[in-house]
């Protein structure tokens, strides 16, 4: 949804006029979005693109985070304001997007499922991601759906591997996954919550609940999980720092060099960083717009007036 201002109209420059603003249109109604919809697969989100992942510090945390999760096999909680890279921090560690799509389809193996196998092994991790009405009985079947098909795809890589027979590898454990990630766990009623709780005392499994702030209060009006929680990891928003390491990406996607000791960027910079507070999402959105600025206004500079027009034109809340 936007709000997108009238375009100006064109006038004759005079000499001594300040630069006229830039001026921005209405998004043509076809637009693409690329989006992954799984069919009608339960239990998984979709999931909207948000550009290439870029690892930044709060990463590197989570990744911690995990790996002590999974290590203890304690239950860990990561909690932090909306778009400041959570889902896309947990899905990069469990390769979901790598994984994502032979998961979920389940058709006729191909060659190249080879890649997809390794990655399995290596992560050995579920991103399961709960409808809206999920109830414990969908709960089950999509996390043992996930399981099973995890498990049978690292088989294939341990069986190509090392070459033994494939009866040797009917004697593997239950399950080869040791984390699970459950994103919007806000969502889960207290009877699924339930289930969680069952299924970790039952397997030496970890597991990770992502939710926004407070779920950690919401959380603790059941005591038989919070007394579990082991770990809980806050995902803050983009440091100054990082703000304007991602900030280089985006210049250099626009073919354009980010100078932090010219006036102009550090003023385009300072603008960004006001209207996002360092909120990852809201910086691509930003962006996505300034690219939209400076291709209709034929602009071979960002400046702040460009960053305030790109602004103008998306709905922001809270940050």
């Amino acid at each position: 949804m936007t709000n997108t201002p009238p375009p100006a109209q064109a006038s004759d420059s005079q000499q001594g006029e300040p630069p006229e603003t830039p001026t921005v249109e209405a998004a043509p109604a076809d637009t693409p979005t690329v989006m992954y919809d799984p069919s009608a697969e339960p239990g998984v989100a979709r999931i909207r693109r948000t550009g290439p992942f870029i690892a930044t510090k709060e990463y590197r945390r989570f990744t911690e985070f995990a790996d002590a999760v999974r290590r203890e096999t304690f239950i860990g909680l990561c909690y932090g304001p909306a778009g400041v890279g959570k889902t896309l921090s947990a899905r990069r560690y469990a390769r979901w997007d790598k994984v994502e799509e032979l998961l979920l389809g389940w058709g006729r193996r191909q060659d190249s499922d080879a890649a997809v196998y390794a990655a399995l092994a290596r992560s050995r991790t579920v991103f399961y991601t709960p409808t809206t009405t999920c109830t414990p009985r969908q709960l089950d079947h999509d996390l043992d759906q996930l399981l099973s098909r995890i498990d049978i795809c690292v088989a294939q890589h341990r069986q190509a591997q090392t070459a033994l027979p494939r009866s040797i590898h009917a004697q593997t454990p239950p399950t080869v996954v040791d984390l699970l990630i459950v994103d919007e766990a806000e969502r889960l009623t207290q009877p699924s919550l339930d289930h969680l709780r069952d299924r970790f005392d039952r397997r030496a499994m970890g597991l990770v609940l992502i939710g926004m702030p407070g779920i950690d209060r919401s959380l603790s009006r059941h005591p038989q999980l919070y007394s579990r929680i082991g770990f809980a990891h806050q995902y803050r928003p983009l440091a100054d720092d990082e703000l304007a390491f991602v900030l280089t990406r985006h210049w250099s996607k626009l073919g354009l060099t980010l100078d932090l000791t010219d006036f102009t960027d550090a003023q385009a910079v300072a603008a960004v960083g006001r209207i996002t507070r360092g909120n990852f999402r809201l910086v691509h959105r930003l962006f996505t717009q300034v690219a939209r600025v400076m291709k209709i206004n034929n602009l071979a500079v960002i400046t702040s007036d460009v960053i305030e027009t790109a602004r103008s034109t998306l709905v922001i809340g809270d940050t």
